[in-house]
C-alpha cells in the first residue's frame, strides 16, 4: 500500500532555497500537515497487516516463532552465566591486595590448584575448563589445546629427558633451548631501554639486606649450596601489591610489555639474586607455552646458565630468552668480592602460541581455577 499526501504536492527543496524565511516556514508547516496520517489511513494500515498475517503460510509462521523462542532462551541462558573477567597485569594489584598476600609471596595451600595437582584428575580438570571456555566463547582455534589436553599424559611421559614440562605441554610448538631477541623484539627493547630504572629500584631494595637476614617481600629458595633470593612483583599470575609499591616504575613497565603473561599461573615477574657459590640444580619448568626472559642487572664473572645442555652467560643491560621447559640449571662460581648475580625475570608468551590460544589458556589456567 502506498501513502499519498492529502494536500498539495511537496515543494522541491531547491526551490525553497530562494523563498523568504517567513514563506518558507509557512510552506513547511503546510507540508507537515499534508503528510500527517489520518485515522482512516491508520485503520487501513492495521487491517492490511492483519490480512497479510492471515494470508501467510501457517508453517512459516510457526517456524519463525520457534526460532524466536530459541533465540530468547539462548540469550537468557548465556546471560545467566557470569564469565570470569580477564584482567591485565595493571589491574591485578587491587584484587591481590584483597586476598591478603603475606611477605610478598603466594603460597599455594589449595589441593585444587591446577599447577600443583600432579595426578590423574589434572587432565579431567583441564578438559572441563576447556569445555567451559568453548561453551562461553568458541571452539575455533582450540584444536591444538584440545589435542594437548586429551593426550597430556602421553606427552609428559614420553617426552625426551631434555624437555619435559611438569604441568602442561602444548604440542606442535617449535622447540629450542634459547630464542633470539627477535622472538619478542618489542618487549626485549622495552626492557633493555629501562635497564637503569630497574637497576636503581633493585639497589634500593637490596640495601635492606644490611639490616636483617631476609627483608620483607623476599623469598629464599632451596638450593644445595649458596643462597638464591627472589622478589616477586607477579607470582603465578597474581600481583604482589606490597612488592609492587616498592618498585613502582618497574611494575608500571610490565603494563607496556605486549607479551607478558599476567593472567594465568604460568606468568611471573621477579628480581632473582644468586649469591657467590650458589648452584641451582637441574630442573624443568611447568610448561612450554612461555619464554622466560632474563634481563641482566649485575652479571659478574663465573656466572652461567645451562639450558638443554647449552651454556650461556648473562650480560648487563641485555635480555636472554630461553624455554625453561628444557632441563636447565644456573651457577654462580665467582668469589665473594664479585658480588651477587642479579637478573630481572619475566615470563613472555611463546611467539607461536596464537592469540585465540592465549585467551583460552588464560581462562583454563586462571589463578585459583
Amino acid at each position: 500500500m502506498v501513502w499519498a499526501p492529502l494536500g498539495p504536492p511537496r515543494t522541491d527543496c531547491l526551490t525553497l532555497l530562494h523563498i523568504p524565511s517567513k514563506d518558507c516556514l509557512k510552506m513547511s508547516l503546510e507540508w507537515l500537515v499534508a503528510w500527517s496520517w489520518s485515522l482512516d489511513g491508520l485503520r487501513d494500515c492495521i487491517a492490511t497487516g492483519i490480512q497479510s498475517v492471515r494470508d501467510c503460510d501457517t508453517t512459516a509462521v510457526i517456524t519463525v516463532a520457534c526460532l524466536l523462542v530459541l533465540f530468547v532462551w539462548y540469550c537468557y541462558h548465556v546471560g545467566r552465566e557470569q564469565p570470569r573477567p580477564y584482567v591485565s597485569v595493571n589491574s591485578l594489584m587491587q584484587a591481590a591486595d584483597a586476598n591478603g598476600l603475606q611477605n610478598g609471596y603466594v603460597y599455594c595451600q589449595s589441593p585444587e590448584c591446577v599447577r600443583c595437582t600432579h595426578n590423574e584428575g589434572l587432565n579431567q580438570k583441564l578438559y572441563h575448563n576447556l569445555q567451559e571456555y568453548a561453551k562461553r566463547y568458541s571452539w575455533s582455534g582450540m584444536g591444538r589445546i584440545h589435542k594437548g589436553i586429551r593426550e597430556q599424559g602421553r606427552y609428559l611421559n614420553s617426552r625426551p629427558s631434555i624437555q619435559k614440562p611438569e604441568v602442561f605441554f602444548l604440542p606442535d610448538l617449535p622447540t629450542t633451548p634459547y630464542f633470539s631477541r627477535d622472538a619478542q623484539k618489542h618487549d626485549v627493547e622495552v626492557l633493555e631501554r629501562n635497564f637503569q630504572t630497574i637497576l636503581c629500584e633493585f639497589e634500593t631494595l637490596y640495601k635492606a639486606f644490611s639490616n636483617c637476614s631476609l627483608p620483607q617481600g623476599w623469598k629464599m629458595n632451596s638450593t644445595p649450596s649458596g643462597e638464591w633470593f627472589t622478589f616477586y612483583l607477579v607470582n603465578q599470575g597474581v600481583c604482589v601489591p606490597r612488592n609492587c609499591r616498592k618498585c613502582p616504575r618497574t611494575y608500571r613497565l610490565l603494563g607496556s610489555l605486549r607479551t607478558c603473561i599476567g593472567n594465568n599461573v604460568f606468568g611471573n615477574a621477579c628480581i632473582s639474586v644468586l649469591s657467590p657459590g650458589t648452584v641451582i640444580t637441574e630442573h624443568y619448568g611447568p610448561t612450554n607455552i612461555r619464554i622466560r626472559c632474563h634481563l641482566g642487572l649485575k652479571t659478574p664473572n663465573g656466572c652461567e646458565l645451562v639450558v638443554g645442555g647449552e651454556p650461556q652467560c648473562w650480560a648487563e643491560g641485555r635480555c636472554l630468552l630461553f624455554d625453561d621447559s628444557f632441563l636447565h640449571a644456573a651457577f654462580h662460581e665467582g668469589s665473594a668480592e664479585d658480588g651477587p648475580r642479579v637478573v630481572f625475570m619475566v615470563d613472555l608468551w611463546h611467539p607461536n602460541v596464537a592469540a585465540a590460544e592465549r585467551q583460552a589458556l588464560d581462562f583454563i589456567f586462571a589463578p585459583g581455577r
